[in-house]
Order: C-alpha cells, then sequence, then structure tokens
C-alpha cells in the first residue's frame, strides 16, 4: 500500500464506493466466524452494522482495517479493496492500511499521557512533518472537543468524561487524516446525552469521512445511518457462523426489508 493509494480509485468500480469487502470465510483456528458476506462501502456515508450477538459484526469490521491480524489464529478468505486496493494483497502493510482506515472502539481508551499528547501520538508515530499544533487543534475542532479543553491540553486524557474521553479518541483518529472511520459501538459505554453528542458528532463527520459503524442500538442504526448490513447466525452443524443477510438503504432495511429474517429481527422476534 503506497503513498499514491488514495489517488488510485480504478474505472471498475463507480466513484462512490470507497471500499468493496468480499469475506468468504473468516477463521479463528478451526472457528469459521463468517462466512459469505459482501459489504460494500460507500463514500461520506454511514454504513451501520446490525445483528444479535455472535453474528460477526465486530470481526466483519475489524478486518477492513486488518486489525484481527493481532489475534492468533486468524485466517481470512476474501478481499477487502479499498480504492480498488486489496488491503490483504502481497507486501501490503498493516500499519499502512490503519493509517487510511481508522479505528474508535466500544470503550473510550485515552492513552495515559495529556490530552494533546493523545491526539499528537499518531501525526508522531507516522514523522508527520507539518505543525502538529496545528493539526492537533483541528482534530479536536473536528471532533467537537476544541472549546471544552483547549486552556487544559496538558491535562491527562483520563482526567476527562466518558463522553469527552470517546470524542478524544475520535480526535485521536482522524488526526492522521484517514478517509475511513471504523466505529466499533462507540456509544455503549457511553450516557444518553453523550451518546447523543457522538451520534451527532458522527453526522457531522461524514461530510469529511466514510463511516462503518457497529451497533446493538437499532434506534441508533435509524438516526445515523445511511445503509445498514443485517448480520445473522447459523448455527447448524453445532458452530455460530454469521453472515450477512441483506444490506440496503436503512429506511429500506427498517421499513421494507426483503427477507423474511431481516423482519422478524427488525420486529424484536429475536435478539
Amino acid at each position: 500500500m503506497n503513498s499514491t493509494m488514495q489517488q488510485a480509485a480504478p474505472d471498475t468500480q463507480p466513484a462512490t464506493l470507497v471500499m468493496d469487502c468480499k469475506l468468504d470465510k473468516i477463521f479463528y483456528g478451526n472457528f469459521l466466524a463468517v462466512r459469505d458476506s459482501h459489504v460494500p462501502i460507500e463514500k461520506n456515508k454511514i454504513t451501520g452494522f446490525i445483528g444479535p450477538s455472535g453474528c460477526g459484526k465486530s470481526t466483519v469490521l475489524r478486518s477492513l482495517n486488518r486489525m484481527n491480524d493481532l489475534v492468533d489464529g486468524f485466517r481470512f478468505d476474501g478481499h477487502v479493496l479499498f480504492l480498488g486496493q486489496d488491503v490483504y494483497g502481497k507486501g501490503v502493510d498493516p500499519v499502512v492500511v490503519r493509517r487510511y482506515i481508522g479505528m474508535v472502539f466500544q470503550q473510550p481508551n485515552p492513552f495515559s499521557m495529556s490530552i494533546f499528547d493523545n491526539v499528537a501520538f499518531g501525526l508522531r508515530l507516522n514523522r508527520y512533518k507539518g505543525d502538529i499544533g496545528d493539526r492537533v487543534k483541528q482534530a479536536l475542532q473536528g471532533a467537537a472537543l476544541w472549546e471544552e479543553v483547549k486552556d487544559k491540553l496538558k491535562v491527562s486524557g483520563l482526567a476527562l468524561s466518558g463522553g469527552q474521553q470517546q470524542r478524544l479518541c475520535i480526535a485521536r483518529a482522524i488526526a492522521t487524516q484517514p478517509q475511513v472511520l471504523l466505529m466499533d459501538e462507540p456509544c455503549s459505554a457511553l450516557d444518553p446525552i453523550a451518546t447523543r453528542r457522538v451520534e451527532e458528532l458522527m453526522v457531522e463527520l461524514k461530510e469529511h469521512y466514510t463511516i462503518a459503524l457497529v451497533t446493538h442500538n437499532m434506534q441508533q442504526a435509524t438516526r445515523v445511518a445511511d445503509t445498514t448490513a443485517f448480520f445473522s447466525v447459523d448455527i447448524s452443524g453445532g458452530s455460530r457462523t454469521g453472515y450477512l443477510v441483506e444490506s440496503g438503504p436503512t429506511a429500506q432495511i427498517f421499513e421494507n426489508p426483503r427477507e423474511k429474517l431481516t423482519k422478524d429481527y427488525i420486529s424484536g422476534q429475536f435478539s
């Protein structure tokens, strides 16, 4: 994955498609976690992943920027095309992949360092040559946190509230200016007020970033997602394997799903 990658969108893909993810099989050791799932992710839109626990939503999300490479026994069959280039291609550096495809986790995880150093961490890691102070300010503004912390940038990020910590993690993720943000249940540990602020922020951020969002909260998906992908679980054979049932515009998935399984899940017949 090279420095000109972001300019290399091929003619074979629609101009709005940032990622094309064909997840044939995802294994952890001998366990088949996900099968037969094709997930397109469109530019400057929020794609929500919903489904019951154990259906592989987070596994899919973490496969998109090779975070699962860090898990022993992980094996991936298929492709994840980012602007036409397979992130699993031979010679592709997963660290570079994560530079372009950032991640925000379920639990706020600020580092035990100052607010400023939290945001600057990735910039320094990537040997950013510009004005780090300006980039940190831009990232905090982008995460709607600047006005709250501009006078205490030397204070530990751990001193912030839970909602502020999650926005700090978002600022850290966008400081390196990725093109895609993966968000794994970013509001699950937050109170309703902080949740609503992060949801508003996601909608603001999609003007500049493409977002893939895992959420257990179907109401959240209806509020923020442009496209929704519904995953379920195949328990035949005594194992639990996740797979994509259907995806489409969020209104269609929730109001007029094509598949009965989707309708049953949306109507609360199983969870």
